[in-house]
């Protein structure tokens, strides 16, 4: 399974979903980067996507973007080839 990274903060809906939803795709682990308490993290996410919202979600080298986009991928099919590329 890829690894799957999330920029998130503390109290973020979104990024409860967005977890929620990986999860049930059988991600075991998400790396977490907190961008609330790390302003560093915050700018190389901003360069990284182009968005400063979260969750900003990376499946492997594949930038999927915030919970909206994940739930789209979901819908349409896309996300579990995703997660499951070597």
């Amino acid at each position: 399974m890829q690894a799957v990274k999330m920029y998130t903060t503390a109290v973020c809906p979104y990024c409860v979903q967005a977890k929620r939803v990986l999860k049930s795709k059988g991600v075991e682990h998400i790396e977490e980067i907190r961008i609330d308490t790390d302003p560093v993290q915050r700018t190389a996410m901003m360069e990284l996507t182009g968005r400063r919202t979260v969750p900003q979600i990376f499946i492997g080298q594949t930038h999927v973007g915030g919970c909206d986009d994940l739930m789209a991928l979901d819908s349409q099919g896309g996300l579990e080839p995703l997660l499951q590329q070597a």
